[in-house]
């Protein structure tokens, strides 16, 4: 019996998440797209964690914009923020770009206003950073 190939953990963006993670009574954080693949992850989130958080957030962002869609009738609304409340604490989780979200998991005593704020930030300096860096070099076409 085979079983599923796991793409692998990758931790080219999670240094966007490190000034999230010094934030007080924040525990996790991870960059994730929009397919359900962890694009970075906090060191403390085991690879089998992040993969259910990856998958489950995509599920989430899509069931939230349908919803939306379907109380305003408007399919091209757009989330700005997601949040989830349990006995554990927030989970937070906004649109980082093209295809991507940030998410970030506190516990209850969280200071939520603070890490709102502090995800924009991160998203504005994810944006700026994937758009101020050059251009792949395909190869010349011969």
């Amino acid at each position: 019996m085979n079983s599923p190939t796991r793409r692998r953990v990758t931790e080219d963006k999670s240094w966007v998440l490190a000034p999230l993670l010094e934030l007080p009574h924040v525990v996790h954080a991870a960059v994730i797209s929009g397919d359900g693949f962890i694009e970075g992850a906090s060191p403390g989130l085991s690879r089998e964690a992040a993969e259910g958080v990856a998958a489950m957030m995509s599920a989430l962002q899509g069931a939230g914009r349908a919803v939306t869609a379907a109380f305003t009738e408007q399919d091209d609304a757009r989330l700005r923020q997601t949040v989830i409340e349990s006995d554990e604490g927030f989970v937070f989780a906004i649109p980082a770009g093209e295809n991507t979200c940030l998410a970030v998991f506190a516990d209850p005593e969280v200071n939520m206003g603070v890490v709102a704020h502090h995800m924009q930030i991160q998203v504005t300096t994810l944006g700026k950073k994937v758009m101020n860096s050059p251009a792949r070099d395909l190869g010349s076409q011969a």
